[in-house]
């Protein structure tokens, strides 16, 4: 997974994004990542795959995107996509379509087959915090260079925490 955090480094540094790589402690936790980075949870981006099923046959990933002192919405999902079950992708699944492991989840979609959800109050914060694909090292990114390069679709799908 190491190739998805240059990669990463690269996206940042091709579009002149203001941010800052953080190291720390080895944590994928959402609470103690925030913790030790110094920062309030609601900063963090929490980064999550879901699997929507619009019918029998046709399923959809999303990489849905909420502060990280709430939870995903998996009811607003399902109704933005018209869809009639939204849930947790298998880890195997997600692991493959992120290229990194749980608790390092970037806030960029990784693959084309994947669309990319944001809850607006994500992009509401003074910074945007995020394990960068690894568990030891965080970036903290100005929030409308998220938005400009990400360009993600922005919807309210964040419940409280």
């Amino acid at each position: 997974m190491t190739d998805t955090y240059q990669r990463l480094v690269d996206l940042l540094d091709h579009h002149g994004a203001d941010y800052d790589l953080i190291d720390h402690d080895p944590v994928g936790t959402t609470d103690a990542v925030s913790a030790l980075r110094g920062h309030p949870v609601a900063q963090a981006a929490k980064c999550i795959v879901l699997m929507v099923k619009t019918d029998r046959k046709t399923r959809r990933h999303v990489l849905a995107v909420v502060p990280g002192d709430r939870r995903v919405d998996l009811g607003a999902v399902a109704a933005l996509y018209g869809a009639r079950y939204a849930g947790f992708a298998d880890a195997t699944t997600a692991e493959r379509l992120a290229r990194a492991v749980p608790g390092t989840v970037l806030p960029f979609a990784q693959d084309p087959a994947v669309e990319l959800v944001v809850d607006p109050a994500v992009l509401a914060q003074p910074r945007l915090y995020f394990n960068a694909a690894r568990l030891d090292r965080s970036v903290s990114l100005a929030p409308a260079d998220y938005e400009r390069i990400a360009r993600p679709l922005v919807r309210p799908i964040a419940t409280a925490g």
